[in-house]
């Protein structure tokens, strides 16, 4: 019984963190990308230059929710709670 309880928290825990890092993700692509717009408005001649920045910068934050996955299966599979 002890072992089940252990394996169903470190689920809940991982889809826990999985979610939170996705959900962040989302928010900060979300505001990188309005900034950007908003910077295109003001400054439409330095479009390229500010779509790349955008674009360099939600790959970097959409590499999060992917480490935090990772990390999770990770953890999963080589539960050290467990004997």
């Amino acid at each position: 019984m002890e072992h089940a309880i252990i394996i169903a928290a470190s689920v809940i825990a991982a889809a826990l963190v999985v979610g939170l890092a996705a959900f962040g993700a989302a928010t900060g692509d979300g505001q990188v990308t309005a900034k950007a717009i908003e910077s295109i408005a003001r400054q439409p001649e330095a479009k390229n230059s500010i779509m790349v920045t955008m674009l360099i910068s939600v790959g970097l934050i959409e590499s999060i929710p992917i480490i935090a996955a990772v990390i999770a299966i990770v953890l999963i599979f080589t539960n050290p709670f467990l004997k």
